[in-house]
């Protein structure tokens, strides 16, 4: 599990998967997620604008990442 640290209340699935290099620019996000939904806390997620808060569990393929 990799620890991704925040400095904000918050960041997007967007602003993790560009930080992460998983995608090189936002607009990549909305097709991404289409094909490879992220698990957020054990429920499904492909919106971009998700808000992922602190403690917050998040599964993109074989990564895992929380949000610290």
């Amino acid at each position: 599990m990799k620890t991704v640290k925040i400095n904000d209340e918050y960041i997007t699935l967007q602003q993790l998967l560009k930080m992460e290099n998983i995608i090189s620019s936002g607009g990549e996000a909305k097709y991404f997620l289409a094909e490879n939904p992220a698990v957020v806390d054990g429920e499904i997620e492909n919106r971009r604008g998700r808000k992922l808060y602190k403690d917050m569990v998040i599964k993109i393929g074989n990564e895992e990442f929380v949000i610290k």
